[in-house]
């Protein structure tokens, strides 16, 4: 679960909008720090031939379906989501890098 100012965000239900969408083979959301809001929501995508600017639609389809706090800031592209070698996604290797630093870890 995010905390977006209080709010609490689901990863799954973004992910299900964003999936939706189409053009999107693969989607992970975090929460990552935002300094007045605690976190933020920020989804990695596997789109193969996509580019940055092919996410500005899809974050604006997604304030069509979703509360505005619990759309992505933004998406980054990724060639691949990190998996076990069970398949299970690996979010905290999402996340490592956004809260190295942070006196509080999620």
């Amino acid at each position: 679960m995010i905390l977006v100012g209080g709010e609490n965000v689901y990863p799954r239900e973004v992910e299900r909008v964003l999936l939706a969408l189409g053009g999107i083979d693969d989607v992970a959301v975090i929460g990552i720090p935002h300094d007045v809001w605690g976190e933020e929501v920020l989804a990695f995508a596997v789109a193969p031939g996509r580019t940055e600017a092919d996410t500005r639609p899809w974050i604006r389809a997604c304030r069509a379906e979703l509360a505005r706090f619990k759309c992505p800031s933004r998406i980054e592209l990724v060639p691949e989501l990190p998996r076990n070698a069970a398949g299970k996604l690996l979010k905290r290797t999402l996340r490592e890098p956004y809260w190295r630093d942070k006196e509080r870890q999620v």
